[in-house]
């Protein structure tokens, strides 16, 4: 299946942080959209006002310290935290033109993210049984720098991935993130990495192709 041309998938990168809820709706809607064919499909950038998001296997002891809106997300996984600093990416694809694979595209989102963040000078992978993007921390002990949460919907994904670029990591003291109490959280800059948003998107952007054609040509990783 050949690729579809970039402008069939629109690109919005916004610098001002959008409320979480606000963005779920809108994301919701043109999922619904996508699917009906009466829109493009869309990678959006984004960053959220503190929040903290529930998927569908959260746990409530996993919820230590509600000190920000707590938001039912609708997406798989558990707790996480969303705020200034993070870069969100919500990948709207429409898979049936893509593959129809929902672990090709979980493996190829990842995918996407470590050889974004390699490009930038950090060297991260994934984790057997512990999804998400996952690097050394300055004590050497491994921790998340990124997490992956996606759902599909009459084959149309939704939600995605976040990177900490530079957000206050203790704002994540209050879950248990992602349901793993074990390993910490970590950031471009607490790993000495000067990282504007834009710049971030530009190196993601420059791989977006690539991204893609794992897709169609079914060869992304299946850890």
């Amino acid at each position: 299946m050949a690729s579809l041309p970039p402008d069939k998938v629109e690109i919005r990168c916004d610098s001002a942080p959008i409320p979480y809820r606000e963005a779920l709706s809108l994301m919701t809607e043109r999922n619904l959209a996508i699917a009906d064919g009466t829109a493009k499909e869309l990678l959006w950038l984004l960053e959220h006002p503190p929040v903290y998001t529930a998927g569908t296997s959260a746990a409530r002891d996993e919820m230590l310290d509600p000190r920000f809106d707590v938001v039912e997300a609708g997406r798989g996984g558990r707790y996480t935290y969303h705020g200034p600093g993070q870069r969100i990416g919500y990948v709207m694809l429409d898979l049936r033109e893509r593959g129809r694979d929902v672990r090709c595209f979980v493996s190829a989102l990842e995918g996407w993210v470590i050889s974004t963040l390699g490009d930038l000078g950090l060297e991260t992978w994934r984790a057997p049984g512990r999804i998400g993007i996952w690097t050394r921390d300055n004590d050497g002990r491994e921790a998340k720098v990124g997490a992956i949460g996606v759902r599909v919907r009459r084959w149309v994904t939704m939600h995605g991935f976040s990177v900490n670029i530079a957000p206050d990591l203790s704002h994540f003291s209050g879950i248990v993130p992602c349901g793993i109490e074990e390993f910490g959280v970590t950031s471009l800059a607490q790993l000495g990495i000067d990282l504007a948003p834009a710049a971030f998107d530009t190196a993601l952007l420059a791989r977006f192709g690539e991204f893609t054609g794992a897709l169609e040509g079914k060869t992304c990783a299946q850890d």
